[in-house]
């Protein structure tokens, strides 16, 4: 048992290592603002057209950047399950939390 459980340490960590070079995009208002993220879920950058840019409706503008990064931080959540999915292997199962 301690066995297995040191591999799958192995096998996360290595994940981990991967997922931190990794990015996921999302965009918002037809691609008015776009978002990356890496696979640890920190945003890396965003991009926001001028045309996005009216001073008299910044209201518009926050909703996208705030969909966009929402939309970014959900695709690296779901890369995130995906690569260490396996490598949690059947610890699901075990009743853990966050697993």
């Amino acid at each position: 048992m301690l066995e297995q459980v040191q591999q799958m340490q192995q096998e996360m960590h290595k994940a981990q290592e991967e997922l931190k070079d990794e990015t996921v995009q999302a965009t918002a208002g037809g691609g008015m603002v776009t978002v990356t993220a890496s696979g640890g879920g920190e945003i890396r950058e965003i991009k926001i057209d001028p045309k996005a840019i009216d001073p008299n409706d910044p209201e518009m503008l926050e909703d996208l950047v705030v969909a966009a990064v929402n939309e970014a931080l959900r695709s690296s959540q779901a890369l995130i399950e995906s690569k260490l999915g396996p490598a949690l292997g059947g610890l699901s199962g075990l009743g853990l939390p966050g697993m």
